[in-house]
């Protein structure tokens, strides 16, 4: 039986008139000096059994809903309702939002993007879990504390997400270089020797995500951690105007100032990396995951099956530090039947379904054991090398005002790359935003 999914527009009648009165709230994202200063969670209480929301961006490989339909067979008194919310991350946010503010129990279990995680949690819009709730021992350790927020466990682990590093084997090997870089100037040396072939006549050298918006955060946050720098310290304070930061902004501005990316790469989102790769228009490529299907395919769509492979992005002394991606599962303080919510969480994002999803899904588990999995990695055989990634990998900036955090980081990076702020203005005007920030 499929389970029952209602889109947001639908719900959007019952509750108009107090929507629009949290609409004016939204823009803010919740009080954040109130949550800044808010004592350590104390134990939720997990009470109430019965039918539940769980509202989600759309997942088009079926497997959530797999999920829930196995769910929905065996507890036919706590039925999970599918809420779809929108593909744009900005309009799910905000949806969320507008639910917490006018405290609605329309939304039960929350799917976060982990960078809303802290934000939603410094706001009390989402509930610490029980210390024993969630098997966190068997998880991969970064994405335990993508989930944590002041030392306290507020969301499940639902899938995690780390850079990878493609290159193309078959023109190492035609230029006689034995592995791929593992350094920035590795990577330089390589191409000089491989964009001098005949069979990479009109090639770029690299190509990440510079447009501006939060891939450009991503792509920065990662080379100045890949520096030895950071963007925030433990604390949340500002750390830009640091020589790593500055060292690590200055790899991708001197990037597309030397030529080692293509012009067109300050537009670059994940789609029009993955196509320039695949269309063989580039040497490296700094990506997530999902692209090795469709780089794989042998109905002549990619022009690089058979002739890619995959590694860790490079750092500026050894391998780089990727940004974590992924989501986490939350419950809402305001839904009635907590305990069916906290359940449900628990059988969603258990080892178990985690392994069943990868049979449709090519999201990547938080469970470290199954990338270790025969099975698993015969299908991906990039998992390995993946895990590396998250075993090494840091979260975005864990602020309470992240939307304005990421804001900031995309204006100041941006400027430096397109070349209308030289490196040191751009940092230390990205160091006073994210510090009035920091204080509010």
């Amino acid at each position: 039986m499929r389970q029952r999914r209602r889109t947001w527009p639908t719900l959007m009648a019952t509750t108009a008139s107090l929507t629009v009165a949290a609409v004016a709230l939204t823009g803010c994202g919740g009080t954040a000096t109130e949550a800044k200063s808010a004592p350590k969670a104390a134990a939720a209480s997990f009470e109430g059994k019965g039918p539940i929301n769980y509202v989600s961006n759309r997942d088009a490989s079926g497997a959530a809903n797999k999920s829930i339909e196995e769910w929905n067979a065996a507890h036919p008194e706590e039925k999970v309702t599918f809420i779809e919310l929108p593909d744009s991350a900005d309009q799910q946010r905000q949806q969320l939002i507008q639910n917490a503010q006018i405290k609605s129990d329309t939304f039960s279990v929350l799917n976060l993007d982990v960078v809303w995680t802290s934000e939603f949690a410094a706001n009390k819009w989402i509930l610490p879990l029980p210390q024993d709730a969630i098997p966190t021992d068997k998880m991969i350790p970064a994405t335990v504390n993508a989930a944590t927020y002041r030392d306290t466990l507020v969301g499940a682990p639902y899938y995690t997400d780390g850079a990878l590093f493609y290159f193309r084997s078959d023109l190492l090997k035609a230029a006689g270089i034995a592995a791929p870089p593992k350094t920035w100037d590795e990577m330089k040396t390589a191409c000089k020797a491989i964009l001098a072939l005949p069979e990479a006549a009109g090639m770029s050298c690299y190509a990440g995500q510079f447009d501006k918006n939060e891939a450009l955060t991503v792509n920065f946050s990662e080379a100045v951690a890949s520096a030895g720098g950071t963007v925030v310290d433990a604390d949340g304070k500002p750390t830009v105007n640091t020589p790593e930061a500055k060292k690590g902004l200055n790899l991708l501005v001197d990037g597309f100032k030397d030529g080692l990316f293509p012009s067109d790469a300050i537009t670059y989102l994940e789609e029009q990396g993955r196509r320039a790769f695949q269309d063989g228009k580039l040497v490296f490529l700094r990506n997530w995951p999902f692209l090795h299907a469709s780089l794989s395919a042998t109905d002549g769509s990619s022009k690089v099956a058979g002739k890619f492979g995959i590694t860790s992005i490079p750092g500026t002394d050894g391998p780089g530090v990727s940004t974590l991606g992924g989501r986490n599962l939350a419950v809402s303080p305001f839904t009635a039947n907590k305990a069916t919510a906290l359940e449900f969480i628990k059988f969603f994002t258990s080892e178990e379904q985690a392994q069943k999803r990868l049979a449709l899904s090519s999201r990547a588990p938080a469970y470290a054991s199954l990338y270790a999995d025969p099975a698993v990695v015969a299908k991906r055989p990039f998992f390995p090398t993946l895990l590396t990634s998250l075993n090494n990998a840091q979260p975005r900036p864990k602020v309470v005002q992240y939307g304005a955090t990421t804001k900031a980081i995309q204006e100041e990076a941006y400027a430096a790359i397109t070349g209308k702020k030289d490196t040191d203005t751009a940092l230390n005007d990205m160091q006073a935003k994210l510090t009035e920030l920091s204080a509010k």
